[in-house]
């Protein structure tokens, strides 16, 4: 009976001095003052846009710029929805810390396409299908769609074939140019070898795509890579070379 008595009293204690102790370290200093702001910039493999001079001017221009201000007034669901409204910004996430900073999370938007259609209209198009300005500067290479590209095509279909070729990372480095007629079929222009991939519809391209990696493996490391200058997989089960004149 005594060590159960014993027991309780240490199990109390200890609960004790864990609620105190928690609620000492998280008490913030009074009239506490934000003495800096941390920027960190995420998906800067695909894009590289956002700075910390581009999103303190944002914050200084509404007049919400948090250093120097005390942190109990600092309302970081304000900023987040001010940082969000940058065209090239896709999620903001600020939250303060003990220790008086105030750090921001910028998640960009990813281009995964660039646009450069017949008609003049110059863009790209992100891993969401959403249009961007094509100010946008990225830092990795992205495809060239040219052609007959009207913008609802490009974001309702070739950003699915998009993300496909960022998720591959074969197709990404092979193929240079996407090229769409004017009957909205796909032509593919290849980074090695000297022909064109007639793909056809955009309908099931990853069965096509999987039949030309077989027939590459196969038949051009036998034959060359420069024999045909062109290979259709329009057709279902079946590859159409056309040899080189």
């Amino acid at each position: 009976m005594l060590k159960r008595i014993l027991l309780s009293l240490v199990l109390l204690l200890v609960t004790a001095y864990l609620c105190i102790a928690v609620t000492v370290f998280n008490r913030k200093p009074a009239n506490q003052v934000c003495r800096d702001m941390e920027l960190i910039i995420k998906d800067t493999v695909y894009a590289g846009f956002v700075t910390k001079d581009e999103v303190a001017g944002i914050l200084q221009k509404k007049g919400i710029y948090p250093v120097g201000k005390k942190m109990e007034r600092i309302q970081t669901k304000t900023l987040e929805r001010e940082l969000d409204k940058h065209p090239l910004i896709d999620e903001t996430e600020c939250y303060k810390t003990p220790s008086g900073k105030l750090c921001v999370e910028v998640k960009q938007r990813i281009p995964i396409l660039r646009i450069m259609s017949n008609n003049g209209e110059n863009y790209y198009v992100d891993n969401k299908g959403t249009i961007m300005p094509p100010e946008a500067k990225c830092v990795a290479r992205r495809t060239i769609v040219t052609g007959n590209v009207e913008k609802s095509f490009a974001m309702r279909d070739l950003y699915k074939f998009g993300v496909f070729l960022q998720n591959n990372p074969f197709w990404d480095a092979q193929i240079e140019q996407i090229h769409v007629l004017p009957s909205k079929d796909i032509e593919l222009v290849p980074r090695v070898g000297d022909h064109i991939v007639y793909l056809g519809k955009l309908e099931h391209f990853e069965d096509k795509l999987d039949r030309l990696k077989t027939f590459y493996g196969k038949a051009l490391n036998e034959v060359g890579w420069n024999k045909y200058s062109r290979i259709s997989l329009e057709f279902s089960n079946q590859i159409i070379c056309t040899k080189h004149q």
